[in-house]
C-alpha cells in the first residue's frame, strides 16, 4: 500500500482545458478586490452608526423617595447643537439641576468626541419608575427602570449623610389648640444654600416660632442638626395633613475661586408626611368662649396705691389676660364695668404674640381709666374665664377676685360738671318796664361805646404790663422744667420721667390742673402726650414690666416741647391790632 501510495501521481494543471483556470483566477481575483473595497465602506457605516448613538445611564436605580439620582445622556453624532426636550423627565421626576459638556478625549491613539448632559432627578412619587426615552438628532435612549422606597427603606438608608425628620408634639388634639411641628436637618457633611418649601396647610394657621442649630450623636457618628418649629392651629375638626417638605441644598464646599464647584452636588431631602386627627370642642365645655391652653392667668395692678381714691381724680387699672398655647387674636374682651358712682374711659386693647420653643404666648392687655363721682365703697365684681386645659383635658376657670375699695371726697355736682366742661350757666333776662325814644337810645349807645372803648384801652395796658412780668417768671420756670425732664429721660427712670412731665406741663400751662398724664392729657388732649403716658404705664404698671424705649420717649418730649414753642408764637402772632390801624 506504501508503494501503492507513493507511486500515485496528481494529473498536471497543463493537462486541464485551456481556458478554465484562467475563469477561475479571474472570478477569485474580482471578490478579493470587491472585499478590499466593500470593507472599509462597512467600516466607517459602523462607525457612523455608533458615533451617533444616544445613551442614557444613572448611579443607582434603587433609592429612597427622599433621596436623588444622577442621570447621565451622551450623544457622539456628528449633527451639533440643539438637545433633548428634558420636560419629559418632570412627569416623574424634579430636576434639581442640569449641566452640559463638550468633550474631546483620544483613547489608545483612537480619537473621540461628545456631547454630555449630567441631571440630578428626585423622585415624584414612589414606586416602579421610568427615565423615558429621549430624542436627539434622530437618535433615541433606552428607557430606565428606577425603584422608589419609602424615606429610610434603602439599604444605605442609616449611612445617608443627610435626611429630614418631622416630629409633633401631639398625635390627637382639639380644634384650634396648638400643635408643634419640629423639621430637623440632620447632615454629616457640609451644606450651603439650603433653600425650604414654608409649611402650608389649608384650613390652619400656622406660624414658625424658633430655629435652633445643634449636634446629636446617632449610632456614634455626630450629625449637625437644624431645627425649624411652628406652631400650627387647626381651624375644622378632622384629619389634618401635614404635608411632605423639600429641602434642597448644595454639598461640598463651597469654592470662591471656582466658576463652576464640580466638585459640589446639589440635593434633594424630602420628609415624610404626617397626620393628626383634630377633635371637635368638647360636648361638656361650658364657656362662652372655646379656648384650649396649656396655661391661663390673670393679673391686674394699678396707676397709684387704690387706698387714695379721692371723687374726681382718675385712676388705671390694667388687666392683663395671658395664655400659652393661643394667639392674642384667640383671646377674648374682659367684662365691662357699669357702677353707679363710677365713670370709666377704656383704652384700645393692646394685643401681643410672643413666639419661642414652646409656642406661641398670647396677651391682651385692657386699660381702664376710672373716676369716682360720689364719695362711697365700691366693690369691683370678679372677672373669670373659662377654659380648656390641655395638658390634663378638662375644663378650668381662673379669677380675678372681687377688688373693694373707697373713695373719699365731695359728690361732683352738676354746676360742677357744667363749670369743668366749660358750658355757661343761664341766665334770667333783665326786662326793662320803661323803654326809652329812639333817640335816646342813640346817645345812651354812643355813650356806652364811648366809655367802653377808655376802659378796654386801660385794661390792655395793665394786662400787657402784667403779661410780660409773668412771661418773665414763666419762661425761667418752664426752662427750668424742660432741663429736668431732659435729665429724667436721659437716666431712664420711668418715675422721675412721669413727675418731670407732670411739673413741665404745670410750667408751661398753669391754667391746667391735674395730679396725674391721664387727667391732664384729657385738658390738653395733645397726641404725644397720651403716647407718652401709654409708654410710662407700660413700663411702670405692666406685669412683668416692659422695658422703656427711651429713643421713643425723647422723640415724643421734643416734640411736646417743639408744640409748646409753635404754641407760643402762634399764641404771640394772634394778639389783638392796635385800636385805630388801617
Amino acid at each position: 500500500m506504501v508503494s501503492q501510495a507513493e507511486n500515485y501521481s496528481f494529473p498536471p494543471r497543463r493537462s486541464l482545458p485551456a481556458g478554465e483556470p484562467r475563469v477561475r483566477t479571474n472570478t477569485t481575483r474580482s471578490t478579493r478586490l470587491a472585499y478590499l473595497i466593500l470593507l472599509p465602506l462597512l467600516l466607517l457605516v459602523s462607525l457612523s452608526t455608533s458615533a451617533q448613538d444616544l445613551t442614557a445611564s444613572v448611579d443607582r436605580n434603587e433609592l429612597a423617595i427622599n433621596e436623588t439620582f444622577t442621570l447621565t445622556l451622551r450623544y457622539s453624532g456628528s449633527q451639533s447643537g440643539g438637545q433633548p426636550d428634558f420636560n419629559l423627565l418632570e412627569q416623574d421626576f424634579e430636576v434639581l439641576s442640569r449641566q452640559q459638556s463638550n468633550q474631546y478625549r483620544v483613547i489608545n491613539g483612537r480619537a473621540e468626541s461628545f456631547v454630555e448632559w449630567t441631571l440630578i432627578l428626585a423622585p415624584l412619587k414612589e414606586g416602579k419608575l421610568f427615565v423615558p426615552s429621549l430624542h436627539l438628532h434622530g437618535q433615541i435612549s433606552d428607557a430606565i427602570p428606577i425603584t422608589v422606597n419609602k424615606a429610610g427603606q434603602t439599604p444605605s438608608g442609616d449611612n445617608r449623610k443627610a435626611f429630614l425628620e418631622v416630629e409633633l408634639d401631639k398625635d390627637k388634639l382639639y380644634v384650634q389648640e396648638q400643635l408643634l411641628v419640629k423639621v430637623r436637618l440632620y447632615t454629616t457633611v457640609g451644606l450651603h444654600d439650603i433653600a425650604t418649601d414654608p409649611l402650608q396647610i389649608p384650613g390652619a394657621h400656622i406660624e414658625k416660632v424658633d430655629e435652633q442649630r445643634f449636634e446629636r450623636r446617632i449610632k456614634g457618628v455626630g450629625h449637625a442638626v437644624y431645627e425649624l418649629t411652628y406652631a400650627v392651629f387647626p381651624e375644622s375638626s378632622g384629619e389634618l395633613q401635614i404635608p411632605a417638605l423639600n429641602y434642597v441644598a448644595v454639598t461640598g464646599r463651597r469654592d470662591p475661586f471656582s466658576l463652576f464647584n464640580r466638585n459640589a452636588q446639589r440635593i434633594r431631602l424630602r420628609s415624610e408626611a404626617k397626620t393628626v386627627q383634630v377633635e371637635p370642642k368638647p360636648d361638656s365645655y361650658s364657656g362662652s368662649h372655646w379656648l384650649p391652653a396649656a396655661s391661663l392667668g390673670l393679673v391686674q395692678s394699678w396707676s397709684k396705691d387704690p387706698e387714695e381714691f379721692k371723687v374726681g381724680e382718675p385712676i388705671t387699672r390694667i388687666i392683663t389676660l395671658r395664655a400659652e398655647g393661643l394667639r392674642a387674636a384667640q383671646l377674648p374682651p374682659l367684662p365691662k364695668l357699669n357702677i353707679d358712682g363710677l365713670k370709666t374711659y377704656p383704652d384700645q386693647p393692646q394685643q401681643e404674640d410672643q413666639p419661642g420653643s414652646n409656642g406661641i404666648t398670647g396677651s391682651r392687655i385692657e386699660t381702664t381709666a376710672i373716676v369716682a363721682t360720689k364719695p362711697g365703697s365700691y366693690q369691683l365684681p370678679a372677672v373669670t374665664i373659662t377654659w380648656w386645659d390641655t395638658k390634663i383635658g378638662r375644663q378650668r376657670a381662673t379669677q380675678l377676685p372681687a377688688f373693694r375699695f373707697n373713695v373719699s371726697g365731695t359728690p361732683v355736682t352738676n354746676s360742677a360738671a357744667a363749670t369743668s366742661t366749660g358750658l355757661p350757666s343761664a341766665r334770667t333776662p333783665i326786662t326793662n318796664e320803661v323803654e326809652p325814644g329812639f333817640w335816646q337810645k342813640v346817645a345812651i349807645a354812643a355813650i356806652a361805646s364811648h366809655l367802653l372803648w377808655v376802659f378796654y384801652l386801660f385794661y390792655r395796658r395793665g394786662n400787657r404790663v402784667h403779661e410780660k412780668a409773668n412771661n418773665a417768671r414763666g419762661s425761667t420756670g418752664v426752662d427750668e422744667q424742660t432741663r429736668a425732664l431732659g435729665h429724667a429721660i436721659k437716666n431712664g427712670d420711668a418715675v422721675q420721667i412721669q413727675q418731670a412731665l407732670v411739673h413741665w406741663i404745670g410750667a408751661r400751662w398753669p391754667q391746667v390742673k391735674g395730679s396725674s398724664l391721664s387727667e391732664l392729657n384729657r385738658q390738653l388732649n395733645f397726641e404725644e402726650l397720651d403716647k407718652l403716658r401709654e409708654l410710662l404705664g407700660t413700663a411702670l404698671y405692666l406685669t412683668p414690666p416692659k422695658p422703656l424705649n427711651q429713643q421713643q420717649v425723647q422723640i415724643l418730649a421734643s416734640r411736646l416741647i417743639k408744640r409748646e414753642i409753635e404754641e407760643k408764637i402762634k399764641t404771640e402772632d394772634e394778639t389783638l391790632p392796635g385800636l385805630f390801624s388801617q
